[in-house]
């Protein structure tokens, strides 16, 4: 029985996946970033570009895959349910990465459970923008109308549960009011449809929209963050259009399936960090107008815990489900 005892432990020693070896030799094949919304999006400019240097800094193709559907869902299954052998991440927004768990019935993850966090990449505001032909052309404005005109502004957000959504959710319950939700399957199926007049008001991450507001395609009647920014001095925030303390800030981070041996995380969180610090890094983030962020596994985590702390009470109270 002895003899027995040890040669099963030796077999369970000899099959049992060793974590150092794994990241010793990984990457050993190309490996899949997922964006869970269209290419196009600002989300996706930003992880195209991470791809490109953690290509360059492993000798391996990082491939980004969109996988757009569902308020970036379907890109968080996909990646929820992959090997955790450091070949599969989630290049995500608050939406599929915290948020969504609150909002969807039957989710076919959690993303508390299933993502170990890996870095928090960068942060954008939100922004405001209607049609040129819109009769509204503020915030407070916009609101005077919606009173008066209950449900028929549209207001289009790029996906059910995204930060858009929420946002819009936000300012309709604080101001009264009652506007028509229309959601997309991400930034680029919206713009094309506000451009096109199909849509009045749009929701959405700030960086996609700046040429159209510099081109005069579009308008901006207010950014989210507390402050005004720097690209768009004349717009207004949200709090001054009489929304004390209101703030709604995107950001993009990486996540990969819980179990992903933390020697390859560490590697990629690394790598990540450099290429913020980086004048390439720079160069891309100040292009579209993001703010880069960086930091360790463990403050993503914590920040995470704190954006589902905010939202959590804002999202029953609007009472915001799918």
């Amino acid at each position: 029985m002895r003899l027995l005892s040890f040669g099963l432990l030796g077999l369970a020693l000899a099959v049992a996946p060793c974590h150092h070896a794994v990241a010793q030799d990984w990457p050993n094949r190309p490996v899949t970033m997922v964006v869970p919304f269209p290419a196009g999006a600002a989300v996706d400019t930003l992880a195209r570009a991470v791809a490109h240097a953690l290509s360059e800094d492993f000798g391996k193709q990082f491939i980004v895959e969109n996988r757009a559907g569902a308020g970036g869902n379907l890109g968080g299954t996909a990646v929820a349910k992959a090997a955790a052998d450091g070949h599969t991440w989630l290049f995500g927004t608050p939406a599929p990465i915290a948020l969504n768990k609150f909002m969807y019935k039957g989710l076919a993850y959690d993303s508390e459970r299933d993502f170990t966090p890996v870095i928090l990449v960068a942060k954008s505001p939100m922004m405001i923008t209607a049609t040129l032909d819109f009769p509204a052309k503020t915030l407070p404005e916009l609101i005077a109308y919606a009173k008066q005109n209950p449900g028929k502004v549209n207001v289009g957000h790029p996906g059910n549960g995204t930060l858009g959504h929420i946002t819009s959710a936000l300012i309709q319950q604080f101001a009264g009011v009652e506007m028509t939700h229309v959601p997309y399957r991400g930034s680029a199926p919206l713009i094309t449809d506000l451009l096109g007049g199909q849509v009045n008001v749009a929701m959405d991450f700030m960086p996609t929209y700046l040429p159209l507001v510099a081109d005069r395609k579009i308008r901006a009647l207010a950014v989210t963050t507390s402050q005004r920014v720097a690209q768009l001095p004349d717009v207004p925030t949200v709090q001054e259009a009489g929304f004390r303390e209101f703030e709604a800030t995107a950001w993009y981070a990486i996540v990969a399936p819980t179990g992903t041996p933390p020697d390859i995380v560490s590697k990629v969180n690394n790598a990540v960090n450099a290429f913020l610090r980086s004048d390439k890094g720079k160069t891309i983030l100040e292009q579209n107008s993001l703010q880069g962020v960086g930091g360790s596994p463990e403050d993503l985590k914590a920040f995470i815990d704190g954006e589902r702390a905010k939202w959590r009470p804002v999202i029953e109270a609007a009472k915001i489900t799918m």
